[in-house]
């Protein structure tokens, strides 16, 4: 503290005022220059907590907004153009078409079959009921995308026949299981075409196991071969086909008719 001190008024002189106390000596403190007292910045700290939260109720609202927003595009979008595949899919279709070379006065043939769609295993199985029509047997037929292959199980003759797979004859799972889905509004496909492929009887298969489970399951306890694809610049017809077997089935916007023939 700083001490300052005040002389006695000289004599014959009278103050104005009488000091206060004994009114010998006046003095004052004053706090030093240095030990000043500084007001807390209380409005400072006020103004920053005001500023963070105003921040953080942004960055929520921005957060809820994306969720929202993720949410609704998930929903209208991607489940409607993406909808979601079952792991197994059954369905019991029919198809129109005509056949100019076996049956050309009859009209339109109808065809029917069930198709199971196994999406995650990469497989179709379908079975063909004895068809309405003459010169086609009835069959069971698994389309395996994982082991390349096709077999074909004649019922009418309780055997099994294997070949690879035909690709650009049959759909994949996926497709096909968006096609008969666009299927349901009504009971068959437009009016189509068929063709045909014909295959020749080369060998007996001893080991099943190699043909992988799904066909595995199909043939097992069957005589089996293997086919070997022939291609044809012409249909076959009935005098030539002595020795054949034919399967009609569908799995794509077309018919096939496999025509299946021992070697000569």
């Amino acid at each position: 503290m700083v001490k300052i001190s005040f002389p006695q008024p000289a004599a014959g002189l009278k103050p104005e005022k009488a000091a206060e106390g004994d009114g010998v000596n006046s003095e004052i403190l004053l706090p030093p220059c240095g030990e000043e007292a500084q007001p807390p910045p209380m409005q400072t700290r006020r103004s920053s907590l005001s500023g963070l939260c105003y921040l953080t109720m942004g960055l929520i609202v921005l957060l809820l907004g994306l969720v929202f927003a993720s949410m609704y595009v998930y929903r209208y979008f991607f489940i409607t153009q993406f909808p979601q595949l079952p792991r197994e899919s059954v369905f019991h279709c029919g198809v129109l078409f005509e056949d100019s070379l076996y049956s050309p006065f009859k009209g339109q043939l109808e065809l029917h079959e069930d198709v199971k769609i196994y999406i995650e295993e990469n497989y179709e199985q379908i079975n063909i009921p004895v068809p309405q029509f003459g010169g086609s047997d009835p069959a069971d037929i698994i389309h395996d995308f994982q082991r390349g292959l096709t077999a074909y199980h004649d019922i009418a003759l309780d055997k099994c026949y294997v070949i690879e797979l035909n690709t650009t004859i049959v759909m994949p799972p996926r497709n096909l299981w968006e096609l008969l889905v666009n299927m349901k509004k009504g009971s068959y496909l437009p009016q189509t075409y068929i063709i045909q492929e014909e295959m020749i009887v080369t060998e007996h298969v001893n080991d099943m196991e190699q043909l992988g489970s799904f066909i595995y399951r199909l043939c097992s306890g069957k005589e089996t071969y293997r086919l070997k694809r022939r291609t044809a610049r012409r249909r076959i017809n009935r005098r030539e086909a002595g020795n054949c077997n034919h399967i009609h089935h569908f799995e794509n916007t077309f018919v096939v008719e496999t025509v299946i023939c021992k070697k000569s």
